[in-house]
């Protein structure tokens, strides 16, 4: 998960992802700080928080339950 410290909408997102791994459809994840990057910061500063999958998928927010589950859900396609 893409975000920064001071972000009450990454802390959201991280509620809904913890949720989603009680729940069984998402494993651990990563969170990266896009503050320590400067090419990070340029590309998801004013899209955070923003989840990517191993695929290279991204979900942006805003996102609710229903729309993490399917993207965790759905298949991935070759990276």
């Amino acid at each position: 998960m893409y975000g920064t410290s001071a972000c009450h909408l990454c802390e959201q997102a991280e509620s809904l992802l913890q949720q989603a791994t009680r729940e069984g459809l998402a494993g651990d994840f990563i969170k990266v700080d896009i503050s320590d990057s400067d090419d990070l910061f340029a590309r998801y500063g004013l899209r955070i928080p923003v989840l990517k999958r191993r695929d290279g998928a991204e979900l942006g927010w805003p996102f609710g339950a229903a729309e993490l589950a399917a993207f965790l859900t759905e298949p991935q396609r070759q990276a």
